[in-house]
């Protein structure tokens, strides 16, 4: 069964707003990203008390804590990270969801790509993502690794060897076709090399070439249809992220006018696959 959840801040930043137009689409869960303009992480205590008595008061549940975790240089401070990690851990147990957003980390020194970086740092990568796995089984939670567009894991080859090289059932991965249609990549081959580890799905497609925004699932390069068909027994979350607006490294923008539209053109994938 698909679980249709949402990126809600791509809505706007209000989570009142965000919730009334969830409830607008029939969607019950949201990836929680940021609300009033500021990240997860970053929320006070206070906000996140607040912000989780508004979601149970109207029946909205977390398919994720979408945290920014792993979107630093790989020669980065990695103690101080694991500290923004640990906040991301404790949000999990308290909004009551399993699942971690993810990402495998930029190149060192935030170069451009991990074309040609030496293989010392491809292995560092793999340390932290196994030290983040231990702590997350630890915690009775899951981290679900996105191909983002930069990080070490953006391509299909490079997502297949973190799970070779961590396979732990504390990490799973997040499929993404546009961040793989984004960065030059086959989103096809980014499926078959990775729906044997794929537990979420982030639902945006892209037009090659296209920089400035997505388009509606089903319009772009992503084969959207092709990929639901071969995933019609899927089981989990496929949250929306549409980027109709625009998108970037922390975020993006589809409004409250066009989001509904986009949960409709999914729905219709999914109807048209068969699926529930």
């Amino acid at each position: 069964m698909y679980r249709i959840s949402a990126f809600a801040d791509e809505i706007g930043p209000d989570p009142v707003q965000q919730l009334d137009v969830l409830e607008q689409c029939a969607v019950k869960h949201l990836e929680l990203r940021s609300i009033l303009g500021t990240n997860v992480l970053a929320l006070t205590d206070l906000q996140t008390q607040e912000l989780k008595s508004l979601l149970d008061r109207r029946g909205v549940t977390l398919s994720a804590i979408g945290s920014p975790v792993g979107k630093v240089p790989i020669d980065g401070d990695f103690d101080e990270h694991l500290a923004k990690f640990d906040r991301a851990v404790h949000l999990a147990q308290l909004f009551g969801t399993p699942n971690i957003r993810v990402f495998s980390y930029y190149p060192p020194g935030d170069g451009p790509t991990w074309d040609g970086v030496e293989e010392k740092w491809h292995a560092e990568v793999f340390s932290r993502l196994r030290r983040q796995a231990e702590i997350a089984e630890k915690a009775g939670v899951r981290l679900i690794h996105e191909n983002e567009h930069r990080i070490y894991g953006d391509s299909p080859d490079r997502v297949a060897r973190i799970f070779r090289e961590v396979p732990s059932p504390a990490l799973r991965g997040v499929y993404d076709a546009a961040n793989y249609v984004y960065g030059g990549y086959c989103p096809w081959e980014g499926w078959q090399k990775t729906k044997g580890v794929t537990v979420h799905f982030h639902i945006k497609d892209w037009k090659g070439g296209q920089k400035a925004h997505g388009c509606m699932a089903g319009e772009g390069d992503g084969r959207w249809p092709d990929v639901i068909a071969d995933a019609k027994d899927y089981d989990g979350f496929a949250t929306m992220e549409p980027h109709l607006l625009g998108g970037g490294p922390t975020g993006g923008q589809t409004g409250p006018e066009l989001f509904p539209k986009a949960v409709e053109a999914f729905r219709k994938i999914l109807r048209g696959a068969g699926c529930s």
